[in-house]
């Protein structure tokens, strides 16, 4: 399982899911920071990622898409810190 983590999440949740031998990144550490939801899906789509976001733009943009993958997960608790989140994913 790769796991993409979109902005919004906390950075530090990458070190924790790496704790847990989960691959993971964070778009921020990879320069995406400021990309659209699309440009993101598209890097998840060619990495075979799976996205972990808080927005629901996503699933909205693969529907209207009509696409299956990338798969996404989206937190709807805000404001968790990078343990609690990591547990939760």
């Amino acid at each position: 399982m790769k796991l993409l983590l979109d902005q919004g999440l906390p950075r530090s949740t990458v070190l924790e899911l790496h704790k847990l031998k989960i691959d993971s990144i964070h778009v921020g550490d990879i320069g995406m920071f400021a990309s659209t939801d699309a440009d993101i899906i598209n890097k998840a789509l060619k990495g075979s990622q799976i996205v972990i976001t808080l927005d629901s733009d996503f699933h909205t943009i693969l529907a209207v898409n009509g696409n299956i993958k990338p798969s996404v997960i989206r937190i709807r608790i805000e404001g968790l810190k990078s343990k609690k989140l990591s547990k939760i994913i």
